[in-house]
């Protein structure tokens, strides 16, 4: 989106509401962005690399600074994001979860896409619609609200669905072996993590610590 200079910016930070905790916040033009991740002064190649995936490959909405001493991406907040004292209220850490298990829906999606082709990332996408029919997962119920949950951005632009965490174990177990029979191996859950860069740093190990404890855990290579 935009490579931009440390005079370009206001850097701000925030109390968390529910830790004690400061959250810098990067204000351009009226856009508010959160820092997602930070590089050192040497590594300028690992950081346009990282950013360029971000905004070319994957569509989203970052900014990277460049400064003396180090490099940094932001991630775009929406305004509905800073509430407040300026962050979600209470229920972020179950957002969290939702936006994490879509983040892996859409890895594993682009992935039969990108490696496939398009016909079978359409049968992938019908057979997905089948199984969010089964496990009765909200705003899931037609193909269009299934294709948002698959091509929006869940960090940016799209508003989460209201699933519990009994219909996220569902969803990553009924993915993993879904994957697995378009795939023929498992390949696909290694590294998955890599999709969670986008994240927020507390938002990723909340997510990652709750996978890791739960039934479905074994399954993905995450950690």
């Amino acid at each position: 989106m935009f490579i931009l200079k440390r005079q370009d910016v206001e850097i701000k930070t925030i109390q968390h509401p529910n830790r004690d905790q400061q959250i810098p916040i990067l204000n351009y033009q009226g856009q508010s962005f959160r820092l997602m991740k930070v590089f050192t002064a040497q590594q300028s190649d690992e950081a346009r690399a990282f950013w360029r995936d971000l905004t070319d490959n994957r569509g989203k909405a970052c900014v990277l600074l460049e400064e003396p001493d180090r490099y940094s991406v932001w991630g775009k907040v929406r305004p509905d994001q800073l509430v407040g004292d300026g962050v979600s209220s209470s229920d972020n850490k179950q957002s969290a979860l939702i936006q994490a298990c879509l983040l892996v829906l859409q890895a594993v999606y682009f992935d039969v896409e990108d490696l496939l082709g398009a016909r079978q990332a359409g049968s992938f996408e019908k057979d997905l619609t089948q199984i969010f029919h089964k496990a009765k997962l909200p705003q899931t119920e037609t193909p269009e609200a299934v294709k948002t949950l698959l091509k929006k951005d869940p960090l940016d632009d799209l508003q989460v669905p209201p699933w519990h965490e009994d219909h996220l174990k569902t969803l990553l177990e009924e993915l993993y072996q879904l994957a697995k029979q378009y795939f023929g191996n498992t390949s696909f859950a290694e590294g998955i993590d890599e999709v969670l860069e986008e994240m927020n740093g507390d938002d990723r190990a909340y997510f990652i610590s709750w996978l890791n404890q739960s039934s479905v855990g074994k399954l993905w290579a995450i950690g």
